[in-house]
């Protein structure tokens, strides 16, 4: 398997990632949380997969409001609370994406056991996005460890540089460099998050079974 040292939307060829390919109907063959496996995870058919494009966002989130994301999957679900003040750009982005329903009937198109979950790409392809980019570059003391939600990036993008794809670190540490902007946090649903990030192939880093966001949703106090 290929260094952890990097996590990208897609990476050079000496690099590039082995990804899941998707298709058949963008319904979900059962309803999220519902147990049907050893896996905890209920079976369903790969939704379809399509390039999707939405508009920047052109106005910043209340940083005097707590943003939170909860997405559920078939294998349960979570809830992630954004890093509003510290990535407000990122922030504003994803909410927007979720609000316009981007991220429904996608899948974790990269899974690494012992490392991360990585999902937001309509196309499944680990090269797809909303079709712009945002940046909120982290300080140098940012740590990626365990529930923390981040932004994947190219290699050759500034850092904090985001599009749509986010990853979820199963690791304690993951120990990857201070270049990938910081979404928030897992603050319930670990579980789930654990559960999917054993469903991934080590030597291939690619699901071994389908594991779709079937909703997103946003709530803000």
């Amino acid at each position: 398997m290929k260094s952890r040292a990097t996590v990208g939307r897609w990476l050079p060829l000496a690099a590039v990632l082995v990804l899941a390919a998707c298709g058949g109907s963008s319904k979900s063959s059962s309803a999220p949380g519902t147990t049907t496996d050893a896996t905890g995870c209920s079976t369903v058919a790969a939704p379809a997969s399509a390039a999707r494009t939405e508009s920047k966002p052109k106005a910043a989130l209340d940083p005097s409001k707590t943003y939170a994301v909860t997405m559920a999957t078939n294998c349960g679900v979570f809830t992630i609370k954004l890093a509003v003040k510290t990535s407000p750009a990122t922030s504003a982005s994803f909410v927007n994406l979720v609000r316009k329903g981007f991220f429904d009937h996608t899948v974790f198109h990269r899974i690494v056991p012992g490392f991360i979950i990585q999902g937001g790409d309509p196309t499944a392809s680990g090269e797809g996005g909303p079709g712009y980019t945002t940046v909120d570059a982290p300080p140098a003391s940012t740590r990626y460890t365990l529930g923390i939600v981040a932004m994947a990036k190219t290699q050759t993008e500034p850092s904090g540089t985001s599009g749509s794809q986010f990853f979820v670190v199963t690791a304690q540490d993951a120990q990857l460099p201070p270049q990938y902007a910081v979404l928030g946090t897992v603050t319930s649903g670990l579980p789930v998050i654990d559960r999917i990030g054993k469903l991934g192939d080590p030597s291939t880093e690619q699901p071994t079974e389908v594991v779709e966001i079937q909703k997103a949703t946003v709530t803000a106090k």
